[in-house]
């Protein structure tokens, strides 16, 4: 693995190893994210119709992964939907987000914060 990216070995058998980079765990917290109803975009204003237009990569703006063997901390910056209530919108997004982590990964996820850093206007209740 020649890049400079973060990855943690998460299965290792007689078949051979799998390893996960820290982008990957990003971008399905991202995804995970902004599926909550609520959440008007992350916080680099990335959402769900932009994916095709700007590719993958930009689907981790906004999330800050910490890997360890086999645990993982998030950090995602959201902008909150007008309307919406912020305790019920980020207890949704941190469920939402250790599932499809756990569920995709077999990581453990020791935590997820919710930042909010702003309210979106443009997607109103």
């Amino acid at each position: 693995m020649a890049d400079n990216r973060k990855v943690v070995k998460i299965k290792e058998d007689n078949l051979g190893e799998v390893h996960i980079a820290d982008e990957v765990v990003a971008i399905i917290a991202g995804l995970a994210a902004t599926e909550v109803d609520g959440v008007g975009s992350m916080a680099g204003n990335i959402t769900n119709e932009l994916v095709s237009k700007l590719g993958m990569k930009n689907l981790s703006k906004g999330v800050h992964i910490e890997m360890a063997e086999n645990s993982v901390q998030v950090e995602v910056a959201l902008n909150i939907a007008y309307g919406f209530a912020i305790p019920e919108v980020s207890a949704k997004v941190q469920e939402k987000v250790k599932s499809a982590i756990e569920t995709m990964t077999g990581l453990t996820v020791s935590g997820v914060d919710v930042r909010i850093a702003s309210v979106d206007m443009r997607n109103t209740k």
